[in-house]
């Protein structure tokens, strides 16, 4: 029986799980302005110091076709013992692990988004292009919209919110807080923190963190509808996971649901599991599934 070390890789964090359960850990995020696959290399040789693998199977934020060789991390992997390397994009364990094999849609959101959908047939892939292209409503997304009120509120462009406090917090003196921002090479995760306090002041009902949380669900809504409505191959209800810390804020999770409450073919069930089960499914994905053609597996050597 293989091995297996289960990777989720997502840009706020790396969760890292052995087939047998026997090791759990965490690792910094994806940095995605750095190459990726000896990213992935230093958090498989670091677990592979606590248990002994022979698969590694890695859902991976940022994964596209051209930094996803599964034979070039498995050459960096040379003498650890791993003989085969299977690499998803996280939407996919995302996906396997909040609905398993069935059809139905996830939507992913964290400091970035993606929503992925699955029909009998046919997969669709909605957003998830990043920060500065997309990710709409996202972290990232709702920390970006956090700044730009309270610079408006500052100019007099816009109302008072209570988020002009917690940015304060981290930069006493607004009028510098772009410049220093700018320069931080950690500022997309320090632009996607705010989501927390939005999340906080629209609880507590802050006008303009309400906003902010209300149009990010409908962003998040509209991408879940685009994805059913691209693999659907005949009427029937799909079932919607909505996983990610976004979704903490019960205010944003209400406006989603509210966002699809008007689509009977759509109905939100919770998640049997995370990202982290997702990857572990990837090893045994039968190759007929919709999903299969999205991994990228090591050549046999």
């Amino acid at each position: 029986m293989s091995r297996v070390l289960a990777i989720d890789a997502g840009q706020s964090g790396i969760k890292v799980r052995s087939g047998d359960g026997t090791a759990d850990l965490t690792f910094p995020g994806i940095q995605t302005g750095r190459a990726l696959i000896p990213q992935l290399a230093e958090v498989v040789r670091a677990s592979v110091a606590v248990q002994a693998v022979d698969v590694v199977a890695a859902g991976v934020s940022g994964l596209t076709d051209d930094n996803a060789d599964a034979d070039a991390l498995l050459d960096l992997l040379d003498g650890t013992g791993v003989s085969t390397v299977i690499l998803a994009h996280d939407s996919t364990t995302s996906f396997l692990g909040a609905l398993g094999e069935g059809s139905g849609v996830v939507v992913a959101a964290g400091t970035g988004v993606v929503t992925l959908a699955v029909g009998p047939t046919r997969t669709a892939r909605v957003d998830g292009w990043g920060w500065i292209m997309g990710d709409a409503g996202s972290g990232y997304w709702l920390g970006r919209a956090a700044l730009d009120a309270v610079m408006r509120a500052v100019d007099g462009r816009g109302p008072a919110t209570t988020l002009t406090d917690v940015v304060q917090g981290r930069w006493p003196d607004l009028t510098q807080a772009y410049m220093l921002l700018q320069a931080d090479p950690d500022r997309v995760r320090i632009v996607a923190s705010f989501a927390r306090a939005v999340a906080e002041a629209a609880d507590a009902g802050d006008a303009v963190a309400r906003d902010i949380s209300e149009r990010a669900a409908r962003e998040l809504a509209h991408s879940v509808r685009t994805g059913a409505d691209r693999v659907r191959d005949e009427a029937g209800v799909l079932p919607v996971c909505a996983i990610g810390g976004v979704f903490a804020s019960s205010t944003l999770r209400e406006a989603f649901t509210v966002a699809l409450a008007d689509d009977r073919a759509l109905t939100l069930v919770p998640p049997r599991g995370a990202g982290i089960d997702g990857a572990l499914a990837l090893a045994d994905l039968a190759a007929t599934h919709p999903l299969s053609p999205a991994l990228h597996r090591s050549s046999p050597r």
